[in-house]
């Protein structure tokens, strides 16, 4: 498969329209060596804060595996193939990023981190804060950001916890039902009406950086979170829920050796699940399933309940 680069600028004809935002002579292409675009989305928007756009190669090639060995030919076609796809397709979402300057800064300032805080070194909590780049809201409440393995924001899911306890309030009466930061975003017209999420693993954005780790996979982000803070020697992400094990969530994982630790009452779901991933150097953990008490099914623990539940009990 050919190599990629953004395209050098070359005068005004270099540039295109960005397909995001639609504004002209500000979006550069990806092409090979020979100066052949690989498709008219596939570049960057020069406007990083006001649009954001940027899809690489490896996302195109991602949505598009037939595609592998194909580039659109010639210098010369460019603008009338980008003046075709824009004609034909008008409606087309694109791919959500959130560009960098609407994403929250790193922050403790949650309930989820100050009921932490009683449970776990300071050492490992400053650790998870800063290699999850958890975020916080002005109310305290946590924002778990889904940022993918190419570095770039696709979401952040918005929850509030009981600082006493850690459980989540799921009270509809009272604040702390999951938000997502884009569903913000797009109320507040601060993203185009064609953004479309498309949501990765939580925690996706650490594979580059342990490339050797065994990553372990759970439900839940705070899930995530405590069992990296306790067991650092795997890497762990978060699928966001039982059913998102899917092939296109996990597909950022081809070639990692993977452990799945399912909360208790979704084992036999992702037993079941798993062997449709024959791909994957995939496995799932009965650490839960054999070590469980009537009690923890009753109450649906998952295995950070499990490892506060040690803690408590050996302080």
């Amino acid at each position: 498969m050919s190599r990629y680069h953004l395209q050098k600028y070359a005068g005004i004809s270099s540039r295109h329209t960005c397909p995001a935002c639609e504004r002209p002579r500000c979006f550069t292409l990806y092409i090979d060596d020979n100066g052949n675009i690989l498709h008219p989305t596939v570049g960057r928007c020069d406007h990083e804060s006001s649009c954001g756009y940027h899809r690489t190669p490896r996302q195109y090639f991602h949505d598009h595996p037939e595609h592998r060995h194909f580039v659109i030919p010639s210098e010369r076609s460019q603008s009338r193939n980008l003046l075709h796809y824009r004609h034909a397709r008008p409606d087309r979402a694109f791919p959500g990023i959130i560009p960098q300057n609407l994403i929250p800064p790193q922050s403790a300032a949650n309930h989820l981190i100050t009921y932490l805080k009683t449970k776990i070194p300071s050492s490992a909590i400053d650790r998870i804060i800063t290699d999850y780049r958890l975020a916080s809201t002005t109310d305290q409440a946590i924002i778990f950001l889904q940022i993918d393995q190419d570095n770039q924001c696709r979401t952040g899911k918005i929850m509030q916890y009981n600082p006493s306890t850690g459980h989540r309030i799921k009270d509809p009466d009272k604040p702390g039902r999951i938000n997502w930061l884009h569903s913000i975003l797009k109320r507040r017209k601060q993203l185009p009406p064609n953004w479309q999420l498309t949501q990765c693993l939580f925690g996706e954005h650490l594979l580059p950086q342990h490339q050797d780790k065994t990553v372990a996979l759970v439900e839940s982000e705070k899930t995530a979170i405590i069992c990296s803070a306790m067991m650092p020697q795997y890497l762990w992400l978060a699928t966001g829920g039982k059913s998102g094990l899917t092939s296109e969530r996990l597909s950022s994982l081809k070639g990692r050796k993977i452990i799945v630790f399912p909360d208790i009452d979704a084992f036999k779901d992702w037993q079941q699940k798993i062997f449709t991933f024959p791909h994957l150097d995939i496995r799932i953990s009965r650490l839960l399933e054999d070590n469980a008490t009537p009690a923890d099914r009753a109450a649906h623990i998952d295995l950070a309940d499990w490892i506060i539940q040690f803690l408590t009990n050996n302080k």
